[in-house]
């Protein structure tokens, strides 16, 4: 599971501005074919020393995803319109906004530029979808990217289905060193001060928010409602967001179809597109992470980004990669070498 790791020296110089209201994103070499300076976009190549493919098992992380399925499971006994309601709006915030923008195309690949408060937000919606917090996801995936279905991605299909859907989450990724591995990963993001609260205290922020549900839902409808929210909105819903991110790494690195040619074998699937808000147009991805913008034909939605182009006509987005500003960005080279 774990392998070689690439070099990201160069990310030491990127930072965030910790003041309210500025614009904050690493400051990034602008190429659009790359996911970060010194890490390729995909299928690592560089010639590192190898670790072991996998450390230990994760009991913490082992126990919260099987307590949360079963608590997933009296679903059908405790349901509620209300629950069901509220449970479908989370599913949204956490998935789409939470981690479709803000830990995977804002914090993992800087596809844009939001205010800090915003930011701030956005991670602490991603932290609420129950994946992990925003160091730990930021620089799995980051790592992911760099040796894409090669030795060394946490979660390739080539160890299994299984094993790329959810297995991999119930062993250790950073080969018993989560301070070294962030610091090679993520050394833009362990400087943020509220990451790393968001981090750290991932299940107290649960703990509160589950107690916080179970009491409004009682306060509302006495003991059967705040069951029916406990179990619909904390457990069911976070177990559907854990499946639809998790068919971005499984399904989609075995079906579908490539608009692109890249050294794994990541697909563009329509259905995890729909049920994961655009993520699934993975290829598209895979080719060119920085893009905010997944779907890249005129027929692959991408629910997330439509988000991201309201934020960015309200004026709160700025910078926003996409396909556009990559022609232009390519058009502007080829005149400068032309001339």
């Amino acid at each position: 599971m774990l392998g070689k790791d690439a070099n990201v020296d160069t990310l030491n110089q990127h930072h965030h501005q910790h003041h309210a209201g500025t614009m904050v994103a690493p400051q990034q070499p602008q190429l659009e074919e790359v996911l970060l300076a010194g890490i390729p976009s995909s299928g690592g190549t560089a010639k590192q020393s190898p670790v072991p493919t996998v450390w230990n098992i994760q009991w913490g992380a082992t126990i919260w995803l099987i307590a949360l399925h079963i608590g997933a499971l009296y679903a059908p006994w405790s349901f509620t319109w209300s629950a069901l309601g509220l449970a479908v709006l989370l599913h949204w915030m956490t998935g789409s906004l939470g981690i479709c923008l803000g830990f995977h195309r804002l914090l993992t690949h800087t596809g844009l530029i939001l205010p800090k408060w915003l930011s701030n937000v956005f991670a602490t919606i991603g932290t609420l979808a129950g994946e992990g917090g925003p160091i730990s996801w930021t620089a799995n995936h980051r790592k992911h990217h760099a040796y894409s279905d090669q030795p060394g991605d946490p979660h390739s299909p080539h160890e299994g289905p299984w094993w790329a859907h959810a297995q991999w989450l119930a062993f250790s990724t950073d080969n018993g060193d989560p301070e070294g591995f962030a610091r090679k990963w993520v050394p833009d993001l362990i400087k943020d001060k509220y990451l790393m609260f968001l981090e750290k205290w991932f299940l107290g922020i649960h703990i509160v928010f589950a107690v916080a549900i179970t009491a409004t839902g009682y306060l509302m409808g006495g003991s059967s409602l705040a069951v029916s929210w406990l179990i619909w909105v904390v457990c069911l819903r976070m177990v559907a967001v854990l499946h639809t991110t998790w068919f971005v790494n499984s399904a989609s690195h075995i079906w579908g179809y490539k608009n692109y040619e890249t050294r794994d074998d990541s697909r563009n699937l329509w259905w995890v597109a729909v049920i994961a808000y655009g993520e699934g147009w993975h290829n598209n991805h895979h080719a060119h992470p920085r893009l905010a913008q997944h779907g890249h034909k005129w027929w692959e939605f991408d629910m997330t980004f439509l988000a991201i182009r309201v934020l960015r006509a309200l004026g709160l987005a700025k910078d926003v990669v996409d396909l556009q500003s990559m022609t232009d960005k390519k058009r502007k080279n080829a005149d400068r070498l032309a001339a």
